[in-house]
């Protein structure tokens, strides 16, 4: 590394799990820009479709907690170098098959390899980082990572309509492999040699090389957090509102709005994306009002108001405007930041030493969560189905995508009241 200083040098590191945090949203939303295509390909209705679309979620949320444990054992360069890997080969997989089993497992291998972007940002930042800008460098992580979910949509919608979509796979499936060499070749722990000798190593230690002996895996956590009813609830509120991030603004979103609204695949993407634009400004804004009203509330809050806002547009059929729904969609995205009260809160429930299970666990229910909207979802559009057909697809009526979307804001409501009963109780 003797071509980067040493002030650089933690930075390059840092960017190379950000690289994968950021492509891996690209990733997820795929599915959305070739619904149609992906149906014809493998012969399937909106049931086999959002099955598929589920196999993702299954994937990364199983693989939390393992990813964690392999994190710790062998290293952050060996397993996200291998993660990216596997995504990259799994989505060529998926570009070139017309198995639909084969495409389901592939798409959970992306799942799987996708798990680990976050996990491997959080465990480079602890190691190459100060602990007082831990917090800052995560934030930062997050705001670049969603930037890749904004690309996601209108840029790469237009690529497809340019290029095609199985050229744009092998695309990002290249990206994917580059970024798990560069991984493996560059990406190390750092040692005496890489700190700046103006600080003292005492302000240099990493809170992950503090942390590092206190936090090794062992299966009474697991009983311990499972024995707790609170973290259940929390849970299962979790798992009842995330269908407006990864039903709709995953999936489900962009043809809803091409169906209701007349709208081109890149207009609906671009909308869709607004809410992870949302998601961008919604930590803070949720965090500065938790301090005053308190965190059960504010998630309350943030899901009677996802609940409202998408009765509003799903009920009332009224006449499409962009900034009318430019500011819906970043409205949801901003209370779609509930989830990292959710995370305050079950950190606050348990002990220390069970910090790390914890978050690995409600990042597990949410996204079950995911897999749940995205396989009823496609279950309940079948059932509305009229029979008309394009070819070889089936094509849905509006009615079918508004009974179907109904699960969302119905979910959400079910988790906010959740989340104020538990508030309640330990208010009491």
């Amino acid at each position: 590394m003797s071509f980067l200083k040493t002030k650089s040098l933690p930075t390059f590191m840092w960017l190379l799990p950000v690289s994968f945090f950021t492509y891996q949203f690209i990733l997820r939303l795929w599915p959305s820009l070739m619904m149609q295509d992906i149906m014809q390909q493998f012969a399937i209705d909106a049931s086999g479709f959002g099955s598929l679309a589920a196999a993702y979620y299954y994937g990364y949320s199983f693989m939390q907690i393992p990813l964690a444990i392999l994190f710790d054992r062998y290293g952050v360069r060996i397993v996200l170098g291998a993660c990216s890997l596997l995504t990259g080969l799994a989505t060529l997989i998926f570009s070139n098959t017309d198995s639909l089993l084969i495409a389901t497992l592939s798409r959970a291998c992306v799942g799987i390899g996708s798990a680990a972007g976050f996990l491997a940002v959080s465990k480079v930042t602890s190691e190459w980082f100060v602990k007082s800008e831990y917090a800052r460098m995560v934030g930062f992580s997050f705001t670049i990572g969603l930037m890749g979910a904004v690309y996601g949509g209108k840029p790469v919608s237009l690529l497809i309509e340019d290029l095609g979509g199985r050229e744009v796979s092998y695309t990002l499936a290249m990206v994917s492999i580059a970024i798990g060499i560069a991984t493996l070749v560059f990406l190390r722990r750092p040692s005496a040699l890489d700190l700046d000798p103006r600080v003292s190593s005492d302000l240099l230690r990493s809170p992950g090389q503090v942390r590092e002996k206190e936090s090794s895996f062992k299966i009474t956590d697991f009983k311990a957090l499972l024995s707790s009813k609170t973290i259940w609830l929390l849970g299962i509120s979790n798992f009842l509102m995330v269908g407006s991030l990864e039903g709709f603004a995953d999936v489900w979103g962009v043809s809803y709005l091409q169906t209701a609204h007349g709208l081109t695949k890149g207009d609906a993407a671009q909308l869709c994306s607004l809410i992870f634009v949302g998601m961008i400004f919604g930590g803070p804004i949720l965090a500065t009002f938790a301090a005053k009203f308190g965190n059960y509330n504010v998630i309350s809050f943030a899901g009677f108001t996802i609940a409202i806002v998408m009765f509003m547009m799903l009920l009332t059929g009224f006449e499409f405007n962009w900034y009318l729904f430019a500011t819906l969609f970043l409205i949801i995205g901003v209370m779609c930041c509930y989830q990292v009260l959710v995370f305050a809160i079950g950190c606050d429930l348990m002990a220390p030493e069970l910090l790390s299970v914890t978050i690995a666990f409600l990042q597990t229910m949410n996204m079950i969560g995911g897999s749940f909207f995205h396989t009823i979802i496609g279950s309940i559009m079948d059932r509305f189905w009229t029979g008309k057909m394009d070819g070889l697809v089936r094509v849905y009526s509006l009615e079918s995508y508004e009974w179907a979307l109904m699960l969302i804001p119905t979910c959400a409501v079910f988790g906010a009241l959740i989340v104020l009963f538990i508030g309640r109780k330990r208010k009491s």
